[in-house]
Formats: structure tokens, sequence, C-alpha cells
């Protein structure tokens, strides 16, 4: 049974920590911006600079993953919507 967001202080720091990881996904998806507005620089590191997509992809999917655990959603359906498969293997393996 769900229980409401931010119905424990448990759910508000969860909540918060995703909160603080989606803020880092923004920054770190503003410093690829600056980055990329090189154009020498992205020819010369073309596939280094495709880390910071994936980097904001993990990070993303790990707040959304921990904001659907804050309201409450089991951890069977939660990890189920992490769309990243070989993250969601991962953390399905950790809880069995």
């Amino acid at each position: 049974m769900s229980t409401a967001l931010d119905d424990t202080p448990r759910d508000r720091l969860m909540t918060a920590i995703a909160q603080e990881m989606r803020l880092v996904c923004g920054l770190l998806e503003e410093l690829a911006g600056v980055i990329i507005a090189d154009e020498r620089f992205v020819l010369d590191y073309v596939d280094q600079l495709q880390s910071f997509d994936l980097i904001a992809q993990h990070v993303d999917e790990s707040a959304a993953l921990l904001h659907r655990l804050a309201e409450g959603q089991d951890f069977g359906h939660s990890l189920g919507q992490v769309r990243l498969q070989v993250m969601q293997e991962r953390l399905r393996a950790v809880v069995g």
C-alpha cells in the first residue's frame, strides 16, 4: 500500500535527496552545453563527451527511483520503472 508523499521525515529526506540529484543533473547538463560550444573540442573529444549524457541519465534515473520510493511505491514496481536496463539489473541484484 502506498503512503502519502512526504509522510515521514525519511520520506521528506529521500525527496530532498532526489531534488538535489536533479539539481546536479541540471548543472552537469549546463556544463556540457558550455563545453560543446567549442566545436574543435567537441571534434577532439566526441566519445568522451557522450559520458556527460550517460552520467546525467544515471543521476536522473536514480533521483526518479528515490522519489518513487519516497512516495511509498514498492521496490519491485519502482525498479521496474528504471529506464536504463543495465542500471535496473544492477539494482535488482542488490535487493534480490
